[in-house]
């Protein structure tokens, strides 16, 4: 009868009801979070920890269970991974300073950092978000890149870097200046012109260029070469006095402005030319005593006795002043031997010379030289002998 279906019924009714199942909460110190357990009462019971015990329903079993806590109505803890490395930016040293660029030019700057677990780097320029459209960054494990392709003049600024590793945050900050060429000075204009001089003034430039100024080029050009030379350069103030010009040349001048990235694309030119005229010279007369010059003959160097040798050419010398110039006259025994082949008679600068050609024993004799003009006359004699050779 055992096996009939009354027998079946009748032998689960008498079985003793099997324990429930239930679901415990542990708080683990180790892990810092709760840990789901399932145990039977009895299980419970034998194990001395004042637990909460919750018996499990269909829904629980498709669900996660509450913690203690969470049955409290506390807020759910945020279980963060601990901090390793602080957060920390490497700077580099050149951008410590103001970050110079022209425009145009592209900025790629790539800065290191430190931090672990790996921290929340971001970007703001002049204290606002940056703008995606121009800006592009790049944030890595160790680094950030910021990069523009074509800088502008408005992306200049201040840029500061951030970088968060929960409460703790480290910044930098980086200047950046785009410049680019100034303009020309707004008008130039000649003041005066004296001598071989022109005085010159400008007004400086609009447009500067985001930076400061160096100074101005000074330039002239002359009409008949129109060819333009540097007069001055990187000259501070507004007026100028160009000097040493070319008398009888008209000149025109243009002036530049300049900065860190080189000339002004244009230069004003002075609508009038500078002409240099040659001053005129006032000659003054009288008011000198006219010296007279005029003198008698005079011999300041006398003829000097000599002896010669017969056949061998001899010349006698003496000095004379006079003015006017005087006729020289030359004689032998008191007999004029103007003409004579045999004598050869100069006069140059006062000096008197002459030459006895060949001499033969009878052209010794005393000789005179005389000089005559209109305010008198002087002479001068001397001897010559004539010997045999040995």
């Amino acid at each position: 009868m055992a096996g009939t279906p009354e027998a079946r019924l009748e032998s689960r009714c008498l079985a003793p009801p099997s324990p429930p199942t239930v679901k415990i909460s542990l708080w683990s110190p180790a892990s810092g979070r709760p840990s789901m357990e399932a145990a039977t009462a009895p299980e419970v019971a034998s194990s001395g920890s004042t637990l909460k015990v919750k018996e499990t329903s269909p829904a629980d079993a498709e669900g996660p269970p509450a913690s203690p806590r969470q049955e409290a109505g506390s807020p759910i803890p945020q279980l963060l991974s601990p901090i390793e490395e602080h957060p920390k930016i490497w700077l580099p040293r050149a951008l410590r300073q103001t970050y110079i660029r022209k425009v145009g030019d592209t900025v790629n700057l790539l800065i290191p950092f430190q931090g672990k677990p790996k921290p929340q780097a971001t970007w703001t320029h002049d204290g606002c978000a940056l703008d995606a459209g121009r800006v592009s960054v790049r944030n890595g494990e160790r680094d950030s890149i910021l990069f523009i392709r074509e800088a502008q003049r408005a992306d200049s600024g201040r840029y500061q870097l951030s970088v968060r590793l929960g409460e703790l945050e480290a910044t930098a900050t980086i200047d950046i200046l785009v410049i680019e060429r100034p303009g020309p000075p707004q008008s130039i204009k000649l003041v005066d012109v004296w001598g071989s001089n022109a005085t010159l003034e400008w007004t400086p430039p609009q447009d500067t260029g985001n930076t400061a100024l160096l100074g101005y080029t000074v330039q002239k050009a002359d009409t008949k070469s129109g060819l333009w030379f540097t007069v001055l350069e990187r000259y501070h103030r507004t007026s100028f006095t160009v000097s040493n010009l070319i008398v009888g040349n008209s000149y025109a001048f243009r002036v530049f402005a300049e900065n860190q990235c080189g000339l002004s694309e244009t230069a004003p030119i002075t609508a009038d030319l500078a002409h240099i005229q040659k001053a005129a010279t006032l000659r003054k007369t009288g008011g000198f005593a006219q010296r007279d010059f005029s003198e008698a003959p005079k011999f300041t160097q006398p003829l000097a006795d000599c002896t010669t040798v017969m056949g061998y050419d001899t010349q006698l010398f003496c000095c004379v002043r006079a003015s006017p110039k005087p006729k020289i006259i030359w004689l032998k025994n008191k007999m004029d031997i103007q003409g004579n082949p045999k004598y050869r008679a100069l006069t140059h600068l006062g000096i008197c010379s002459l030459e006895i050609r060949k001499p033969g024993p009878f052209d010794g004799g005393i000789y005179t030289c005389k000089a005559v003009n209109p305010l008198g006359e002087a002479s001068v004699d001397c001897r010559v002998d004539v010997r045999a050779p040995h």
